[in-house]
């Protein structure tokens, strides 16, 4: 069946996303999927399109690393927790270098990192490319551990206290 607008509206399933996953996958054509239906307006069509990426290996999303500033700017600007959360999570799989830092883009990262209101999974990411982030200047990474010190850990998530506590202590793998 062929990918279409209409059938990712539809799609609220792992196994459809894994569908979707695996059709991209026989294409080939990872960054075309992308530029089609990830930055579609309607909410469901972005979610169900990020769903299916979520589903490849590392080296399939590489060819998405030219759109690292479009996902950005997604995850920055979207009001929709799902698009995201999985904007953010395709973000983390791609390569960040110290020529990628956006101030504006740590700055998010560290907010939602530390909002009470926020869901787990985007904290979490959010520390996690945070992290990422400051590892190319100490006073940065001096900064983050700063903020991660003084949040009130009893009010978060184990997922956050779990990333939190690995940046604290220098064990979080990149």
């Amino acid at each position: 069946m062929a990918i279409t607008t209409e059938r990712l509206k539809q799609t609220f399933s792992e196994g459809g996303a894994q569908e979707i996953y695996q059709e991209v996958k026989s294409e080939g054509d990872f960054l075309g999927f992308t530029l089609q239906y990830v930055f579609d307006p309607d909410y469901r069509v972005a979610r169900s399109a990020l769903w299916g990426l979520t589903k490849a290996r590392h080296d399939e999303l590489s060819p998405l690393q030219v759109l690292i500033n479009d996902l950005i700017d997604q995850a920055m600007h979207t009001e929709n927790s799902s698009v995201r959360r999985l904007t953010l999570n395709i973000i983390e799989r791609l390569t960040i270098g110290e020529e990628d830092l956006r101030t504006d883009f740590l700055d998010f990262c560290i907010d939602h990192a530390i909002m009470l209101d926020e869901l787990p999974g985007i904290q979490s990411v959010s520390l996690k490319l945070a992290y990422r982030m400051c590892q190319f200047y100490p006073e940065l990474m001096d900064e983050l551990k700063r903020t991660l010190k003084t949040m009130d850990i009893d009010y978060y998530k184990p997922a956050v206290r779990g990333v939190r506590a690995k940046i604290l202590n220098g064990t979080l793998k990149l």
